[in-house]
């Protein structure tokens, strides 16, 4: 005679479900950009900004002997975000300014001045570029200041 055994159905367990949804944006293909989102372009005017970077928020776990470099770092990735250049060069005053208290002694706050330029070499890579230069202040000077934009008959 035959047995027959009978089959149990278990519920799969969590892994082996189906995978779950996952961001759509993450996952297009590269160079998509959504509906109702555009593309930041590179400005093609030239212009100045006056901000103070804080430092302190960026130095804050970073290893002191890489402090002061990881802030020219920080001065460049700023003037990025702000002026849209990939083209940006560091003074060298602001370069001392970061420096003076030593490799892993960085100012807390650092006042920027921010300037687009148009490049004037004709094989240039990028038509624009940045420089960011120090701006003194009085030792408390920073209580109260904001950005600002410049225009070119304030210089």
């Amino acid at each position: 005679s035959y047995s027959f055994c009978t089959l149990l159905v278990l519920p799969l367990p969590h892994s082996f479900r189906e995978k779950e949804k996952k961001n759509p944006l993450k996952t297009m293909a590269k160079g998509y950009v959504p509906k109702g989102r555009k593309e930041r372009k590179t400005r093609s005017e030239t212009s100045a900004v006056e901000t103070t970077i804080h430092m302190h928020k960026y130095m804050k776990g970073r290893t002191f002997k890489k402090r002061a470099p990881f802030a020219t770092k920080v001065v460049r990735k700023i003037a990025k975000q702000v002026m849209g250049t990939t083209d940006n060069r560091i003074e060298v005053r602001l370069n001392k300014a970061i420096w003076s208290q030593g490799i892993k002694g960085c100012p807390t706050r650092i006042r920027v001045r921010l300037e687009r330029k148009r490049n004037e070499d004709e094989d240039a890579k990028f038509p624009l570029y940045t420089v960011a230069s120090f701006v003194r202040l009085p030792r408390d000077g920073f209580k109260g200041l904001m950005t600002k934009v410049i225009s070119a008959d304030e210089e």
